[in-house]
């Protein structure tokens, strides 16, 4: 499952939250408009400013912002603030050298994956995440358990239709 952490997930919904202002804002009132503990918030917008994707001041009208329009951060960078590079598997990365490289017939697919992901979500700003949804219709439905997953499958099996 590919799946983010949720300190990286806290990470989005603070760039997004910061996105919505053009002022610096509080540790205090982003933990209270988003409802995560004010630590944790202090926590990734160090990490989010150590990779540059927010500043930070002191003073009575401190707190921190974003580094950039939020036209210009697409969520990637939030992302590898805290992850590192995108790479779904370990010979994702261009430079990592495999044991089983030689024989492996699937390296240059699960690259051709890797850049599909990174370039999607190189592909939405902070702007877009802040902005209307899409259209429920263009939504991919994500399913919470491998019964789910099941259950909505079995009517394409029934069929004869391939999972």
């Amino acid at each position: 499952m590919l799946r983010i952490s949720r300190l990286t997930d806290y990470a989005v919904v603070l760039a997004t939250e910061l996105a919505r202002h053009d002022v610096s804002v509080a540790v205090s009132d982003l933990s209270a408009a988003t409802e995560v503990p004010a630590p944790t918030v202090s926590k990734v917008l160090k990490l989010l400013a150590k990779a540059g994707v927010v500043t930070s001041s002191r003073g009575s009208a401190g707190g921190y912002r974003l580094s950039a329009p939020a036209s210009r951060i697409p969520i990637v960078r939030v992302i590898e603030a805290l992850e590192g590079p995108i790479a779904v598997t370990e010979c994702s990365e261009q430079q990592v050298a495999c044991e089983h490289e030689t024989n492996c017939g699937v390296r240059a697919n699960w690259q051709r994956i890797n850049r599909a992901v990174h370039e999607a979500l190189a592909s939405i700003s902070l702007a877009d995440m802040v902005g209307p949804t899409l259209d429920r219709a263009a939504l991919v439905p994500l399913l919470r358990s491998a019964d789910e997953a099941d259950e909505r499958r079995a009517p394409r099996v029934a069929q004869g239709r391939p999972r």
